[in-house]
């Protein structure tokens, strides 16, 4: 772990940003992690930090890195970790040197008060992912992918609960069992699920907060026709990745 910090500090802030994004996420995806050069307090910190970021995968520890062999690299595998649909979120945990809080809700968001809040949720966590329902966009999941004080957000397809029950077969079994692992009789597969990482977290903050963004109970009752009426600023974006 020593190694990729010692080059990220040596890059100007923009390519240390996109080379910290970078690493999040090869660390959150890959099927196994090696730890190379440090000595046993790095490696102790390194494997704290990497039960967080990446909790089911394995960790190993060598004198000298490995040759990796595209060969046994699973594509499918890989498709599943990457997919917002069926990627393995980590769960709620707390060690000395860092949290992870877990945001699961069954209410959609409304757009106009997440939109507000994502300064905040992005710059009090290090790294946060999940999919999530905004109002607005009432079949589609969106995926959520955050480091370093920047996010993504991005449509990730229908919900299955939004697509007709013929249409399931051509669905991937993960996709089908990741939603049938969430389903409810009401919502289907639709649901917020964020998690964030980061050193000295407040879980009761991160909560309050996205529960404030949720629809309140009128707003739910009112259902996704008049939902679909709200001020949306996540549009544009959304909009603009549509059209590429």
């Amino acid at each position: 772990m020593s190694t990729p910090v010692v080059l990220i500090a040596g890059l100007h802030a923009t390519a240390r940003t996109a080379a910290v994004e970078a690493l999040a996420r090869q660390i959150g995806y890959a099927t196994g992690l090696v730890l190379h050069g440090g000595d046993a307090e790095d490696d102790e910190l390194s494997r704290a930090v990497l039960a967080h970021l990446a909790p089911l995968t394995p960790v190993h520890r060598a004198a000298e890195p490995p040759e990796v062999r595209g060969g046994a690299v699973c594509t499918a595998e890989l498709a599943e970790r990457v997919d917002p649909a069926t990627a393995r979120l980590p769960v709620d945990a707390r060690t000395e040197e860092i949290t992870t809080v877990v945001w699961h809700r069954l209410r959609p968001l409304h757009p106009a008060r997440l939109f507000d809040a994502v300064d905040e949720l992005v710059t009090t966590s290090v790294r946060s992912r999940g999919r999530f329902w905004l109002a607005t966009r009432h079949e589609r999941m969106l995926a959520w992918d955050a480091v370093a004080g920047i996010v993504s957000v991005e449509d990730a397809g229908p919900w299955l609960a939004a697509l007709p029950q013929a249409a399931w077969e051509m669905v991937s079994p993960a996709r089908r069992t990741a939603a049938a692992l969430e389903w409810n009789e009401i919502t289907g597969d639709r649901v917020q699920h964020l998690v964030f990482i980061g050193p000295d977290l407040d879980p009761g903050r991160i909560t309050a907060l996205l529960d404030s963004c949720l629809l309140t109970e009128a707003e739910q009752q009112a259902g996704p026709a008049a939902w679909a009426a709200y001020p949306d600023p996540f549009d544009p974006f959304l909009a603009l990745q549509e059209t590429v």
